[in-house]
């Protein structure tokens, strides 16, 4: 039973990394021909994306944390889910309750600890940049 949930997480694990993380490829502001991008649409691109050249290094490693940290609380929320399917599951059997108990505290504390880390990494770097700026 633990290696068949073990398999289902992976796969649904697989399943929206496929969905996040792999990007159809596109042309966007370059000419069909391969011609390059004018200066004003590059300038229009970076500053869009976030990647002009007028960003604070302190600023990029703060959105990096709050990415970073945005990801681990979505595996702790799928973690809370997994237990409670397994809870919900378990027709009765005490040691799987046990386990899927055991889970959910341990999802719901793993995310008590991503908040507050959250939260103290966006009021340090909001207090340096506004410090040093």
């Amino acid at each position: 039973m633990k290696q068949k949930l073990i398999k289902t997480f992976l796969s649904l694990f697989s399943f929206a990394f496929a969905f996040i993380f792999i990007a159809t490829p596109v042309s966007a502001g370059v000419d069909v021909w391969g011609d390059n991008v004018s200066g004003a649409t590059r300038a229009n691109l970076a500053g869009a994306t976030g990647l002009d050249e007028k960003k604070d290094p302190r600023v990029i490693i703060a959105n990096v944390i709050k990415i970073i940290l945005g990801f681990l609380g979505i595996i702790a929320v799928i973690l809370i889910l997994l237990a409670g399917f397994k809870w919900m599951t378990a027709q009765g059997n005490e040691d799987q309750v046990t386990e899927a108990k055991t889970l959910l505290t341990q999802a719901v504390i793993g995310l008590a600890i991503i908040l507050s880390a959250f939260a103290i990494a966006t009021f340090v770097t909001s207090e340096l940049i506004g410090i040093t700026s």
